[in-house]
């Protein structure tokens, strides 16, 4: 019986993991090893690691568990079953591991648009988050891959880094009155025009071809077509979700499930590898002051001075 089984070994995992290790808690780390950010070059905001490789971070916060006795283990967790004094959790090799509490720290995974060539470039300079990588494309040409608000919104932000950025809609704009007479005014064109396919050097995007054979040149794309969850986990057990279709927690990490935290990307709105540490850190102390309270270890609340007064 573990006290707690981490799912998903990124920043928000390996911090709960490095905390929970030196509370002297029994820990198992399981990680499908797949970050969203693999084909990054580098990761960018983290205090003191700022531009480290992405799966650079990862090893070192591994090294630094072991210290602790945590050995993670690359493997993914595809249950997690509710039982009388904890959860039961099924590996994919078929193992069945129990545990007192769940910390899921999986994250989620960006949805692509299916044209050819963009894959090629993910990671490299095709991004969707400005302030993870728009200080290494500042002054260059910027194209936003989008519709409706959200590419008019993402356009608007990215002037701070850029005085060259357009949106290319893909044949969608579905931008409405308001927001074009915004992206005039800031000079920021719109072009519907179905894209055909990007061309790029190694990863390094030079242009867009459109259907219609027309060209534009651009060094980078930012795109907005959404994400969805890496895991279905926090789903199957019941989890409240909320409108933005991330998990609902409280300030800690807690879900409605009792035992069950959910932190990283799939729980809050700011997606930052030096967030997600955090929230893995501070989940990690609730999950622990957790234990103790059912340990016995925790004041329990003093009586109102009204009960006091009565006995």
């Amino acid at each position: 019986m573990y006290d707690v089984i981490i799912v998903g070994g990124g920043p928000a995992g390996l911090s709960a993991a490095l905390v929970l290790g030196r509370c002297r808690r029994s820990v198992l780390l399981c990680d499908a090893g797949a970050p969203r950010n693999a084909a990054s070059r580098a990761l960018h905001g983290y205090l003191t690691r700022d531009g480290v490789p992405p799966l650079d971070l990862l090893r070192l916060g591994r090294d630094e568990l072991r210290h602790y006795g945590i050995a993670p283990r690359d493997v993914t967790v595809t249950a997690v079953t509710p039982q009388a004094d904890g959860f039961d959790v099924t590996l994919e090799n078929g193992e069945h591991v129990r545990t007192r509490t769940v910390l899921i720290a999986t994250g989620v995974r960006d949805k692509l648009p299916d044209i050819p060539g963009l894959r090629d470039c993910y990671g490299i300079s095709v991004h969707h988050c400005p302030y993870c990588d728009g200080w290494e494309v500042r002054d260059k040409r910027l194209v936003v891959l989008g519709a409706g608000q959200s590419a008019a919104g993402l356009a608007l932000s990215l002037k701070t880094w850029s005085p060259e950025v357009a949106i290319c809609a893909n044949g969608r704009p579905r931008i409405g009155t308001k927001h074009r007479l915004q992206l005039e005014r800031e000079a920021i064109p719109v072009v519907e025009t179905r894209i055909a396919r990007f061309t790029h050097d190694d990863g390094q995007v030079t242009s867009i071809v459109f259907a219609d054979d027309g060209t534009r040149s651009c060094d980078a794309v930012f795109f907005t077509s959404g994400q969805g969850m890496q895991s279905e986990l926090a789903r199957t057990l019941g989890c409240e979700f909320t409108r933005k279709g991330v998990v609902k927690t409280d300030h800690l990490g807690q879900t409605c499930v009792p035992g069950v935290y959910v932190v990283g990307d799939a729980s809050r709105d700011v997606q930052f590898a030096i967030v997600a540490a955090a929230e893995g850190a501070k989940a990690a102390v609730s999950i622990n002051k957790t234990l103790q309270a059912r340990a016995g270890l925790a004041v329990t609340p003093a009586a109102t001075s009204a009960a006091s007064s009565a006995a």
